[in-house]
């Protein structure tokens, strides 16, 4: 899908034809200009005068699949009752984007003539104050439009727009149930469906091994030579690594058959496997599709979802487990890592991440599953965890800042990253545990806390941000009031 998305500016007629010829000039000109920065175009829709003109932009960005987001300017005054009709129906993300035409206030040229065009500094609060009297979902954007730095918050805004119409036509494919007695991956489908959009079913085992028998030979081979272009080969047990192939190529199959862009398994159901899929699930997220092991399909769609929000459209983002914790006198360390599938998209550049074979000593594995080994990279990250409370959804941010390993760790046959948790480890060990955080998450270095907090209001569920500032005290008394608060909506 080649998403855009659309600027509607606000006017009215009273000023004249020569003042609305120049608004849309105007509003041409900076959606031209914007676009050449944002990653995602920025069309000009229309000066808004009316509100049938607003009802029927609405309209149809709503039935637009490729309109992921609407960002709205006032130029001058434009009456907000007038917008009430299209707001009010509007369907996708919406941004306000307050700013005027001119940077600085022309000293000799400003006169009445200027005072009438240049009316965005009350025109925006007049089209602000109806967002809120309909408490609407919205980001609020200010300053002036050629400032990077305002095109670089409304650029990550579009990213985070991105994230929400992946989730609306999400399709999720369970490989069997969720590893047994798990309640964290439990979850109510329905009211997920409600809120996020996403299809999650399940399909049979027996179906991917199925799918697997189909596999030819040839597609294996020109898969190998995938692995090697972008792998280091350190088993000599190829067969192994051919199996993944197989298994990778069937999974890929049934999802793209199906449109699904994540999927989950568990090694409890490996009914006529050999080898629970190590390579070919990180191979797979690699290639932009979510995962989630032990069933977790909501960390499956969640990964999908991240990286569909990150850089370029499949960012760095990963499917994660908190393994074990590294417990100093100088704050101490998360070492996070899974059986066998962690993304290599979240490997150090330094060094190509290796492909191994060795026992996994859980599950059903008939033979040593092959997977990719490597160490992460350092650089600010967060970790993300949504769950089910019941009658609503929340979703859990939590600032790390990932480290190269302080320890070579050569026994250890898995990829593994090494973070610092905010606001320290302790702390951020009983927040995490305090707000019901799960032992799956995704991982990002691509996407920010403030857009992970953004996506939660596109979507309409509870948000909880764990910072360098955050205490247990003050966490606590959040999740009280947040629970107050959404037994009323």
């Amino acid at each position: 899908m080649q998403y855009r998305f659309w600027f509607v500016v606000g006017s009215q007629f009273l000023y004249g034809p020569e003042v609305l010829e120049t608004v849309e000039k105007r509003a041409k000109e900076m959606a031209a200009e914007l676009s050449a920065k944002l990653p995602y175009p920025l069309v000009y829709k229309v000066t808004a005068k009316t509100n049938a003109e607003i009802a029927d932009v609405v309209r149809e960005a709503n039935y637009d699949r490729a309109c992921a987001g609407v960002v709205t300017w006032c130029h001058t005054f434009s009456p907000s009752k007038m917008w009430i009709n299209g707001l009010a129906n509007l369907q996708k993300p919406y941004c306000h984007l307050a700013t005027q035409y001119n940077k600085e206030i022309p000293n000799d040229a400003i006169d009445m003539d200027f005072m009438n065009l240049n009316q965005a500094a009350h025109g925006d609060r007049e089209h602000g104050f109806l967002a809120a009297r309909l408490r609407m979902p919205r980001k609020v954007i200010a300053g002036h439009w050629q400032d990077p730095a305002v095109a670089g918050r409304l650029g990550s805004w579009m990213k985070t727009a991105i994230g929400a119409a992946v989730s609306k036509e999400l399709k999720v494919m369970r490989f069997g149930d969720n590893m047994r007695e798990v309640a964290v991956t439990e979850g109510d489908k329905v009211e997920v469906q409600t809120k996020l959009g996403w299809q999650v079913n399940t399909w049979a085992v027996g179906d991917l091994v199925k799918e697997m028998h189909a596999v030819s030979e040839e597609s294996i081979d020109a898969l190998m030579d995938t692995y090697r272009q972008h792998y280091d080969i350190a088993t000599e047990d190829l067969a192994a690594i051919r199996y993944q192939a197989r298994e990778e190529l069937a999974i890929r199959a049934m999802l793209d058959r199906e449109g699904c862009r994540a999927f989950s398994n568990t090694f409890q159901d490996l009914y006529g496997m050999e080898q629970l899929p190590g390579l070919a699930s990180q191979h797979l997220m690699a290639e932009g599709y979510g995962y989630g092991g032990e069933g977790d399909w909501k960390v499956a769609a969640m990964t999908a979802i991240m990286k569909a929000m990150g850089e370029g459209g499949n960012g760095a983002s990963a499917f994660m487990e908190d393994y074990t914790y590294h417990f100093t006198d100088d704050d101490g360390y998360s070492l996070g890592a899974h059986m066998l599938e962690v993304c290599p998209s979240l490997a150090d550049p330094a060094a190509r991440p290796r492909i191994e074979t060795h026992h996994l000593g859980i599950g059903m594995n008939e033979k040593d599953p092959a997977r990719l080994v490597f160490e992460g990279k350092a650089g600010d990250a967060i970790v993300v965890s949504l769950v089910d409370m019941g009658g609503r959804l929340r979703l859990i941010c939590q600032d790390i800042v990932c480290v190269k390993p302080i320890m070579e760790m050569p026994n250890l046959p898995v990829a593994r990253v090494m973070w610092k948790a905010m606001p320290n480890l302790t702390t951020g060990i009983e927040c995490w545990i305090t707000a019901g955080g799960a032992h799956h998450t995704v991982l990002s270095y691509d996407v920010s806390a403030e857009q992970m907090k953004d996506w939660a209001c596109m979507m309409g569920i509870e948000f909880v941000h764990i910072s360098k500032d955050t205490t247990v005290e003050a966490l606590e008394k959040e999740l009280f009031l947040n629970d107050l608060a959404w037994k009323l909506r």
